[in-house]
């Protein structure tokens, strides 16, 4: 397969980054990862949701240009059809589809009040109300998947596409110690020791810069 770059920003808070460097790990990829600084002002753009649109991450494969997150994963859906990043089921596919997008396009509250911090722990954070229904629209979708699919997985044993959309949300849940039910912490938990999330949770604990907008003492 040809060599791909990976353009991502930080990752300790970046969501959309780990999200695409998720789906290219998923696809098998052999990929390069081009890592902007804190420095950069489109970096900053996207952490601190200063800008309605961001070109990170963006992919170069196979002298194809692809960024945004949910075109990346189409991309590889259709560029490596084996890596089994849509479910097999046709309805499994939609309903696969429809929660990765609205992912992508919602939960604009989750994202302001709990940015994901990857090192960062606040146990007595304060959710508010708005926070809280975009947390209470998440878990109903997990419910429903997995008691769907069985898990592990929201669609059975592996991850799709809508794995890697959701990560970051565990790693929020995590961060800012959302209380799950059992069978919801266990799919948490199945993201966490997934090799692919465990390779990033590292790098990113290892991750020098921070960012004090994103950093503070709540």
């Amino acid at each position: 397969m040809a060599k791909a770059t990976l353009t991502i920003s930080s990752k300790n808070y970046s969501s959309w980054s780990l999200r695409g460097w998720l789906l290219c790990k998923m696809a098998g990829l052999e990929f390069e990862e081009d890592a902007r600084t804190l420095d950069d002002p489109s970096a900053r753009a996207e952490l601190l949701l200063l800008s309605p649109s961001f070109l990170v991450p963006c992919l170069v494969h196979d002298g194809v240009k692809v960024w945004d997150t949910l075109a990346i994963a189409e991309y590889l859906a259709e560029a490596v059809p084996a890596a089994g990043l849509l479910p097999k089921d046709r309805a499994a596919r939609a309903l696969c589809r429809s929660i990765s997008g609205e992912m992508h396009s919602g939960f604009a509250n989750l994202r302001s009040a709990l940015p994901m911090n990857v090192k960062g722990y606040f146990p007595n954070f304060k959710v508010w109300q708005g926070a809280q229904s975009d947390i209470e629209r998440i878990l109903t979708i997990w419910r429903d998947c997995l008691a769907a699919s069985g898990g592990p997985f929201l669609f059975g044993a592996a991850p799709t596409m809508a794995d890697a959309m959701y990560a970051p949300v565990c790693s929020r849940f995590r961060t800012y110690a959302v209380a799950l039910e059992p069978g919801l912490k266990a799919y948490s938990d199945a993201i966490f020791v997934w090799a692919p999330m465990r390779e990033w949770v590292k790098a990113a604990e290892e991750e020098p810069e921070e960012l004090e907008e994103l950093d503070v003492e709540f």
